[in-house]
Parts: structure tokens; C-alpha cells; sequence
């Protein structure tokens, strides 16, 4: 008999088959039974309620040990949904003084997987944050009645100053994205928003804890699992103490009321930053407790930017602060020496191009250029060093030289300040000039203006203060930081890094001496105060969009600096009217404690000056 081969496979196909299924069976029980923690989390769950222990948020405290932020209590009312039985609802409405409907919203929110993505059953949920004292004390004596409902001790900050709101930033609850991004955190949550609350969240943060409860089958908690032997205990995030001096913070916000702008200091030799004031700025507390919703949506639509810290994140144009880095350029590139002299007939005129100036001797040479903050100056070395006294080979190239010094001394890149949302200015290079005007068809008179300062130049205060302590430094800086230490802990080894510019340290001491100058008898007089050398440069920065910025860098003492500073004030006109005598104000508070009683009425009249409602009116760079 002939033997059906088609037969014989057709056997073995469909014996793969079912081998196949039994395979998949098989590997699915092994996955329900071993792999999928599901169902024995479902079971715990009907045992056990695991109870979150949050632990106390780390302190923060400034450079002299004040405490500036530290914890109270707060209470979260929570639910497992699976556990909530019937109960009086209009007695729970009462207690917790909402409304039926407020009730209904808030329990359809929960079960909404838009706004609550990680609802289950299973799981806590939270019902209403924040409940204040007296809520508390009347939903505690009746929980009870509420089965499946429990409240939840939680930790809220108190700010012990109406201050440095940017720095410190706030606290909030986590969001969808947060729990995706790190698994340390679940619904109901809070974590670090702004400032360092953000940045250094996961030293403050701590540990959590969890207590583990015994149910009964009705779900009533019966006591401690184990006698808490499986308890673990919470660990307390740790304490920060940052570089910032609030009486010094305070201070600065106090002068820039009313003003559009901000202050920076820094500790040349450490990078520890003494104050960052932003302006306008809000009271820190607005953002804590049930009404933290309301008054961040207020922070947010208020047309002034409360919230946008201009001291990290506005980017300006530096406009006559900048002249200290040309001539620190020039020096080293060798375009310049100390008797080199340029014209100045009211301003640069080179062929049908004419910048402006304002009255003074001419020629000048370099200190006396950075004394009288001469635009002519230092147009005529810009020129020559994209040109005829160019040791290299085209304009382009001269400009990349260029722009390698500027990026070596902290510009058109972040610094690596220890907040969130810090801008990087911009300093153009000469593929942007290619794009612009064309290749090989632009030369130091086309982008004239970035000599001073001006055109595509900008930075943020920041940058020009830590300009201020490289100067001071004589030819280096440290990452500029707010945290001066980690209780515990050590600071990221980057916040410590020195950063050495290009520079020649012989060449800082012109500078110096020229910004010394300004102040003894230039456009910065009005920054000196008795006993101290006071250094220093204006700079007042065009504005296409009204009044000029009011700018002022400087640092003192001349000789042993103990503070290097930036001051910028949006819309409010010459560098002399108000960057200089703030930025003067703030030193001499740094470092003597108090202003003298002879310069009582320029504190006074700095803290009145109200220049958000100046009117635009043109006025010349200086």
C-alpha cells in the first residue's frame, strides 16, 4: 500500500498546533502566576492597607543661618475607592464645608483618566488637599463614619521672608509627566517647582516611609501588620544653606520696586551668588495652601511677569558693560596698546558710517576710553582687528577669534547657575553674519555695534555680573551658585569648577585701573562711598522699543573684592540714573551693614523711583 506523505505532514502540523497553544497557555500562567504582581497587589490590598509616611522636607537656611524655609503641617483627606461604602454624604458635605455638586466634581475628577491618569481602585486617591485646622479637627472626630476615607499628614512650606521667591521657587503637586519621569513619586504628591525647590529636589525631598495596617474582612483596620516590624521609618530630606544674604536679597528688592529689571551679586572669589533680585517679584507665601492655584493663574496673566527671573532668564543687551570685554580683546590680540589713541568727534565716523558719542577729549587712549565710556573707542578697535591690524587671514576669521574670547569669559553660553530656566544670551558667529549679509560680503563697519555692546549682543545680568568678578578675579571666575552647602551632602562638582578665560591676567589690570577711573572722576562718580575703592562701568543700552535699559557692573574693594555686582533697569534711561547708585547702594550695604546718613536721601530716592510709567523718549548710549 503506498504510503499519503501529504497525510504524514498534515499529522505533524497540526500536532505543532496544539503543542503551539499549550506553549502560549503555559506561558501565560507563568506570567499571571509569577511575573504579574497585579493580583497579589489586588490581594494585599484587601489585607493590608499600606499607609505613606511623608517624610519632613529638608530646611533652608542663608549664608548667616537665618532659617528662611522651613515646615507645617498640612492634612490631605484620602480614599480608596474600592473600600468606600455607604455613608451620610450630606453629614461628610457639611463637615468639610463644600457643596453636593463640589462633591459630585471632585469624585468624577478623580475617576477621569484625563486629569487622573493613574486612577485605581485599589489605590489612594486624593479627595481634598489642605485642609485648614478647624476642618480637620471636625472631619477627625466623625472619619469614622466616612468608611474607605482616612486623612493624610503632609508637609506644606512656610517662608519665614516675603522674599527671594525666584530663588526659593515653591512646592506643588505632581502631574502626569512627574510620575512617568521618576517612580518615586505617586497621585497626591508634591514635589519642587521653580527655583531650588526644583533644582536640588531630590536632596530635599527625603524618603518616604509606609506603615503597613491589618484589615479585617470588612476592611476595617485592625492594627499594625507584624507588630511594625515591616515598618519603615521616613528619612528627612536634607538642609540647604545657600550663598544668598536676605538682608542683602531684601534690600534689593526694595530698590527695585516699582522698577522693571534686576540685581545680581556675587562673591568673586567663591561664585556665591550674595542676592538675585528680579523686579517685579511676588511674596513666596501666595503660592502655598488651598489658593495656590488661584494666585499662580494671577502670577501668570500678570502682564509684568512676576514669575520670569530676569536675572537668569532676560536676556539684554549689555550695551557700555560690554567695553571692558573689548578691551580686554584688543589688548590680548594686540590690536591695542596703552597709548594707542583714537578720535572721537562726537562718536566714530568712518566713511558714511557715524556712531554717537558724547563730549569728551579727544584723542583717548584706552583707560581714559573706558573712563568716559568713548563709543569711538572702541568702534576704531573693532574695526581694525576685523581689518587692516587683522593678523588673520579674513574678516570671518577675526570674528571667530573674537567670539572665542567672549564665550571664554562667560558669554553666549549658560554659565551653569544651580536654577532652573537659565538663558544663554547670544553672541553671534560668523556663519549667522554669512547667512545674513552673505558670505564674504561683510567687514567690522557692517556689525559695528557689537563693540558697544548693541546689535545682535546679549546677556543677562548674570553674565555681566560674573564679568564683574572675573575682572575682579584678575582673569577667572567660579560657576556662579545660590547654595553654599548641603548639610550631609556634598555640592555637584561643577558648581566648584574654575573656569580660566583666554585672556593674559596682566591685561585685567588695565581694566581696573580704567573702571577705577570712572568712578574717581568718569561716568560712574556717583558709586563711591567713603572708605572704599569702588570699580566700575556704565552702560546704557538702546532700546527699539522705547526708553533705553539703565545698566551698571562694578565691583569693590579695588584691591580685596568681596562683591561683584550687575544692575539692570529696564526702560529707565542713562546707566548713571539708576544702575549706577543702586549698584552702589547694594555695595555699600554688603559691606558695611548700613548706608551712611549722608547718602539717606539717594536710598530714599531709589526706593521712590517709579520707572515702569516713564514715558519712550531717546537718549544717547553711554
Amino acid at each position: 500500500m503506498r504510503k499519503d506523505y501529504n497525510l504524514e505532514k498534515r499529522k505533524y502540523v497540526i500536532g505543532g498546533f496544539f503543542f503551539l497553544i499549550v506553549v502560549i497557555y503555559l506561558v501565560r500562567l507563568f506570567v499571571l502566576q509569577v511575573c504579574d504582581t497585579t493580583y497579589k497587589i489586588n490581594a494585599d490590598t484587601n489585607a493590608f492597607l499600606q499607609k505613606i509616611i511623608y517624610p519632613s522636607r529638608g530646611l533652608i537656611y542663608d549664608r548667616n543661618d537665618s532659617l528662611v524655609v522651613l515646615n507645617q503641617p498640612a492634612y490631605d483627606v484620602m480614599l480608596i475607592p474600592r473600600d468606600v461604602q455607604p455613608f451620610d454624604t450630606i453629614d461628610f458635605c457639611n463637615t468639610l464645608q463644600i457643596t453636593r455638586s463640589d462633591f459630585d466634581a471632585r469624585m468624577a475628577d478623580m475617576k477621569d483618566p484625563h486629569k487622573n491618569p493613574n486612577y485605581s481602585s485599589y489605590t489612594q486617591q486624593v479627595f481634598m488637599a489642605h485642609l485648614s485646622a478647624q476642618d480637620y479637627g471636625r472631619l477627625q472626630e466623625k472619619l469614622y463614619r466616612f468608611p474607605g476615607f482616612f486623612i493624610q499628614k503632609r508637609i506644606l512650606r512656610q517662608y519665614n521672608y516675603n522674599c527671594a521667591a525666584n530663588i526659593l521657587g515653591d512646592v506643588r503637586e505632581v502631574n502626569g509627566n512627574d510620575i512617568e519621569k521618576d517612580n518615586y513619586y505617586k497621585p497626591g504628591d508634591y514635589t519642587g517647582d521653580l527655583g531650588i525647590e526644583k533644582s536640588y529636589e531630590k536632596y530635599l525631598r527625603g524618603e518616604k516611609g509606609v506603615e503597613i495596617l491589618i484589615r479585617d474582612a470588612y476592611g476595617k483596620i485592625k492594627g499594625k501588620y507584624n507588630n511594625g516590624r515591616n515598618d519603615k521609618a521616613p528619612v528627612a530630606g536634607k538642609d540647604l544653606k545657600l550663598s544668598i544674604d536676605m538682608r542683602l536679597q531684601r534690600y534689593g528688592e526694595q530698590l527695585m520696586q516699582h522698577k522693571i529689571g534686576a540685581i545680581v551679586a556675587i562673591e568673586p572669589a567663591t561664585g556665591e551668588i550674595l542676592a538675585l533680585v528680579t523686579s517685579p517679584t511676588y511674596d513666596p507665601n501666595l503660592l502655598i495652601g488651598k489658593q495656590r492655584g488661584t494666585n499662580y493663574r494671577d502670577l501668570v496673566n500678570n502682564r509684568f511677569r512676576p514669575l520670569f527671573n530676569r536675572a537668569i532668564m532676560g536676556a539684554y543687551p549689555p550695551g557700555s558693560t560690554f567695553k571692558t570685554t573689548q578691551a580686554l580683546i584688543l589688548r590680548q590680540e594686540g590690536i591695542v596698546s596703552l597709548s594707542t589713541m583714537f578720535p572721537c568727534y562726537h562718536g566714530y565716523i568712518n566713511g558714511h558710517l557715524k556712531v554717537g558719542c558724547h563730549g569728551h577729549a579727544s584723542p583717548i587712549a584706552l583707560k581714559q576710553a573706558l573712563q568716559t565710556s568713548c563709543n569711538a573707542y572702541f568702534c576704531w578697535g573693532f574695526f581694525y582687528m576685523m581689518g587692516k591690524r587683522s593678523k588673520y587671514k579674513s574678516t570671518s576669521d577675526a570674528f571667530e577669534v573674537w567670539k572665542k574670547h567672549l564665550v571664554s569669559m562667560g558669554y553666549g553660553y549658560k554659565l551653569g547657575v544651580d536654577l532652573p530656566g537659565e538663558s544663554r544670551g547670544f553672541i553671534p558667529n560668523s556663519a549667522f553674519y554669512d547667512k545674513t549679509y552673505g558670505k564674504g560680503s561683510w567687514v567690522g563697519n557692517t556689525i559695528i555695534s557689537v563693540a558697544i555692546g548693541q546689535g545682535e549682543i546679549l546677556a543677562t545680568p548674570l553674565q555681566i555680573a560674573n564679568l564683574g568678578a572675573t575682572i575682579a578675579n584678575r582673569g577667572y571666575y567660579i560657576t556662579p551658585h545660590v547654595v553654599k552647602e548641603i548639610k550631609g551632602g556634598k555640592l555637584p562638582a561643577n558648581l566648584l569648577q574654575r573656569h580660566q578665560p583666554t585672556i593674559e591676567k596682566r591685561y585685567y589690570y588695565d581694566v581696573i585701573d580704567g573702571m577705577r577711573m570712572s568712578v574717581l572722576g568718569g561716568t560712574c562718580h556717583g558709586a563711591d562711598f567713603a572708605d572704599v575703592q569702588v570699580c566700575g562701568k556704565t552702560g546704557t543700552a538702546q532700546n527699539p522699543h522705547g526708553r533705553d535699559h539703565s545698566a551698571f557692573m562694578g565691583f569693590a574693594p579695588m584691591n580685596v573684592p568681596k562683591i561683584a555686582i550687575c544692575v539692570y533697569v529696564e526702560n529707565a534711561g542713562f546707566g548713571a540714573t539708576y544702575g549706577v547708585p543702586i549698584g552702589s547702594l547694594m555695595m555699600e550695604k554688603y559691606l558695611k551693614g548700613s548706608i551712611s546718613s549722608a547718602r539717606k536721601g539717594l536710598e530714599s530716592r531709589m526706593m521712590n523711583a517709579n520707572t515702569i510709567t516713564m514715558t519712550s523718549s531717546g537718549s544717547k548710549r553711554k
